[in-house]
């Protein structure tokens, strides 16, 4: 059984580079949870949310350190669930291999839901089951080609996404510090703490909310260490800027965040 495993881990096709793997990390960190799902938790814990993803950050490093560490010494297709079922033992992996798959069953599911949501608000004609089955579709099609197909088109996906966000940023710093695009007045960051202070809820609203890799030593711990920094611009840096421009308790009611404020 052992040779069989090496055979297969040697045969596997390592067709990801560094920079898939960058932006892959870099855009799988952004998604409907941030551009849409940010409403709910925003109306949950008003800006005291900030708190919580910085919280989130340094927990989510120690725990991708750790998987980090493993996936170098150890690049195999299967992730934890390889590692549950060689040093714990094959219950423990057949549990999480299938919780894992269950999980993101759920949350593509969720993510191509988000998807019909946003094509919806800017194109009301189209239905939202087809741009959602469209985009599945498209998902499943890439998937099938090899993984050097699914590389390139994370790469260039997650390069939208990281512009789009780094782009509102920006201007939202304009706005805020200059007052260009709201008549000249400046913003500034006085609506985090007005409408019920930074902790509007209390301290409950904060509480409620590699296997196919080449040259997995260096590639891997790059794109670990960068995960707290991640979430830091991404997450807190761009939803800072959002509850700037906006009351948090108008954000949590009026859908996307981020479509909020390119509409405007």
């Amino acid at each position: 059984m052992s040779n069989e495993n090496s055979s297969l881990h040697e045969n596997l096709s390592r067709g990801l580079e560094e920079r898939h793997v960058q932006l892959i990390a870099l855009g799988g960190a952004i998604g409907v949870g941030l551009f849409l799902g940010s409403a709910n938790t925003i109306n949950t814990a008003g800006p005291s949310i900030l708190l919580g993803y910085a919280i989130s950050g340094v927990v989510l490093f120690f725990i991708m350190r750790a998987l980090g560490e493993m996936a170098v010494e150890q690049p195999v297709a299967g992730s934890f669930s390889a590692y549950a079922n060689e040093y714990i033992g094959p219950l423990a992996g057949y549990l999480t291999g299938w919780t894992y798959w269950l999980n993101w069953i759920s949350c593509c599911m969720a993510e191509i839901t988000g998807i019909g949501i946003y094509i919806n608000f800017w194109f009301p004609s189209v239905p939202r089951w087809i741009s959602a089955f469209t985009a599945l579709a498209l998902m499943i099609t890439v998937n099938l080609i090899n993984v050097k197909a699914y590389g390139e088109f994370e790469f260039w996906f997650a390069i939208i996404k990281v512009v789009a966000i780094v782009a509102m940023i920006i201007l939202g710093l304009v706005v805020i510090f200059t007052g260009i695009g709201n008549g000249g007045k400046i913003v500034g960051f006085t609506n985090l703490w007005r409408n019920g202070g930074f902790f509007p809820k209390g301290i409950k609203g904060l509480l409620v909310t590699a296997g196919e890799v080449k040259n997995p030593d260096k590639t891997i711990p790059s794109a670990i260490n960068k995960v707290f920094w991640r979430v830091c611009i991404f997450y807190i840096g761009s939803l800072t800027v959002i509850m700037s421009l906006y009351p948090w308790n108008k954000i949590g009611v009026l859908g996307s965040p981020f479509v909020l404020t390119f509409n405007n």
